[in-house]
This record gives C-alpha cells, sequence and structure tokens, in this order.
C-alpha cells in the first residue's frame, strides 16, 4: 500500500482519492480553501462537491502544499486545466525527489495549444520527473463516490507506468484498461466537452433525442479528425476516452458541460451560466482551443465553429443550429470518400 497525493479536493478530486482509499492506500487530498479542508478531516465530508458522501478514515485534507507532498511518490493532478500551471509551479518549489504525475483533467490550454501532459513536460524539470499519465474515460464523479460500476483508461508513453497507475485505482467497481496513445487518450477526453456544451444547446432548444444523436456522432467524427491529425490512433476515438466518455457527458444531468450548453439553449447568456454553475466549465476554454487547432491544422470542425460563435461572438444558439442545417451537402464519410476519389 503506498501514500498518494491528490492535488484537488473538488469533485473529481475527492471520488478518485475514495478509490484509492477503498484500495487501502494512504491518501492526502490537497485543496486551497482550509475551510474546505477542515470539514474532510472534522466530518469526513465534502458537503460542497459530494454531499452525503462519507470519506474513507484514510483520506487526510491538507491545505499546505509542502505537508501533503512529503514522502510520496505518485501526485495525481485533479485540478481545472486553467490551474494546471501554477499547481504545478507550486508543487516543484516543493518536491524533493521524482515523481510520478497523475492528470485527470480533461482540457487544452488556449493559444498554447498545449495538452495537459505537454504542460507537465514543459513545467516540471527532468530531474523531477518520473512519467506522466493520463487517467480518463467516461465517469461521473457522484457515481464513482457511491462506488457504482466505471471503466476509464490509464495511457503513457511508458506502458509500465500505465500500468503501474492501473493497479494502483483498479477494483471490482472501478476497472481500469491501458492504452498506449497517450495524444488520442486526451484529444478524445477534451474534445467531448465541446459537443457536450452543444448537446446541452439542442436540448435547452428543444430539439429532441433525433438532434442529439446526430450531434454526438458528427462529434465524434470532427473529434476523431482532428485527434488523427494531431498524432492519435483513429481506434482510440471509438474507445472509452472517445464514444464512451462523449455519450455519458452529452447525455448525463451529472455533466456541468450539458448543463451550461442547456442553460445557453433556453437563453441565458454566458457570464450568467458560468456564474450559475459555480464550478469550471472546461469545454469553454476548450473550445476556443480547438478552433484554434481546427484553423492550425485546417481541419473541419462545423460543430466547434458554431459553438465558438455562440460563446465568444454572440451568435444565438438558435441562429448556430440554423446554420449548421444549411451547409453545404457533403458524404457521411467524407474523408473515406476522398480517399476513394484519389486513388
Amino acid at each position: 500500500m503506498e501514500q498518494i497525493t491528490v492535488v484537488g479536493a473538488g469533485s473529481w478530486g475527492t471520488a478518485l482519492a475514495i478509490v484509492l482509499a477503498d484500495n487501502g492506500h494512504r491518501v492526502k487530498l490537497w485543496g486551497h480553501r482550509p475551510e474546505l479542508i477542515n470539514e474532510i478531516n472534522s466530518t469526513r465530508r465534502n458537503e460542497k462537491y459530494l454531499p452525503g458522501i462519507d470519506l474513507p478514515e484514510n483520506i487526510v485534507g491538507y491545505s499546505d502544499f509542502e505537508e501533503s507532498l512529503k514522502d510520496v511518490k505518485t501526485v495525481i493532478l485533479a485540478v481545472p486545466t486553467k490551474a494546471i500551471r501554477e499547481v504545478l509551479k507550486d508543487i516543484i518549489k516543493v518536491i524533493k525527489e521524482r515523481v510520478t504525475f497523475v492528470h485527470v483533467s480533461k482540457g487544452i490550454e488556449p493559444d498554447t495549444l498545449l495538452r495537459i501532459s505537454e504542460i507537465i513536460e514543459e513545467e516540471v524539470p527532468s530531474q523531477l520527473l518520473r512519467d506522466i499519465v493520463v487517467l480518463s474515460g467516461p465517469s461521473h464523479a457522484e457515481e464513482v463516490s457511491q462506488r457504482h460500476i466505471t471503466t476509464v483508461t490509464s495511457s503513457s508513453k511508458n506502458m509500465k507506468a500505465a500500468e503501474y497507475i492501473q493497479d494502483l485505482f483498479i477494483n471490482q467497481n472501478f476497472r481500469v484498461y491501458t492504452n498506449p496513445d497517450i495524444i488520442g487518450v486526451e484529444i478524445g477526453g477534451a474534445l467531448k466537452n465541446i459537443i457536450a456544451l452543444a448537446a446541452g444547446i439542442t436540448d435547452g432548444l428543444g430539439y429532441g433525442d433525433n438532434a442529439k444523436a446526430a450531434l454526438i456522432t458528427r462529434g465524434l467524427a470532427e473529434i476523431a479528425r482532428l485527434g488523427s491529425k494531431m498524432g492519435g490512433n483513429p481506434l482510440t476515438f471509438s474507445g472509452l476516452t472517445g464514444i464512451g466518455d462523449l455519450i455519458v457527458t452529452c447525455t448525463s444531468v451529472h455533466s456541468r458541460n450539458w448543463r451550461a450548453g442547456n442553460l445557453l439553449g433556453k437563453g441565458h447568456n454566458l457570464d450568467e451560466v458560468l456564474e450559475n454553475m459555480g464550478m469550471v466549465v472546461e469545454g469553454v476554454r476548450t473550445t476556443k482551443a480547438a478552433y484554434q487547432l481546427a484553423q492550425k491544422y485546417h481541419v473541419k470542425m462545423p460543430i466547434t465553429e458554431a459553438l465558438y460563435e455562440v460563446l465568444f461572438n454572440g451568435k444565438s444558439p438558435k441562429e448556430a443550429v440554423d446554420s449548421l442545417m444549411a451547409r453545404v451537402k457533403t458524404h457521411e464519410m467524407e474523408d473515406l470518400v476522398n480517399i476513394m476519389e484519389n486513388r
């Protein structure tokens, strides 16, 4: 059994801490709000993020970075994408030996267009970095904390590291597979939030299941198109971190991105929506990054482009949907047809 630090005491960080604690590990759960950490240690609850869930005794909360990182070899990064760089800068000030970083966030940094594993590589000196692992898949924190059956993927350039994290987390309720395609896993996990925002918008507009099915299907095509161009394996997008994560995020009321999109579809503006949510909606920043990536790689991403217009240029959701439906006719398997025609 090991001592592991989870950085981020939100819903997902706390849920993963529960999984690790259930497996017998000693878990240090770091959070930046002392009052939340005090609640965790005194009541064994995190009511703000996981109401009604009792936390195992082998989870101990910390608000001091140095204490939370003492004597650990594995650090789970469970903070929003926008906070990753700042948190890493704080971490490298206090760690003395090489550690394995496991990131569980799903996003891409706008402007730099870096995946989270690339941000870690950029910020952590090689003498402090053992391995980088991504843990991703169709998983709502609320259900994981209740020990509902969940499957995720562990991915790394070093498959021994991916298998090591697989062993740390896997149990009868939380099944972990491995996948060597770290690019595809990160891209699939990040871009599905864009499609979930759009799915929430169609539901908010009252368009029904046919529209949502079309959106998910065509959204997956966009994700695979860009992800493959960036070096991901096309097969990854048919797996847990592709279609699996896309389905759960586009169809569940647990999904922050779906809920945010639903409010947009019902007529609320973006500032109102983000204030109402009270938690980070990763799909908003990721939409900007994906829009920039589509231009960089010359990839067609009409759903992403339409959502970008809604979020950042004031286009109404109804106008965005209408513009998608009015696009020039094309083949469903457009990329395949282009290959056949060019033979």
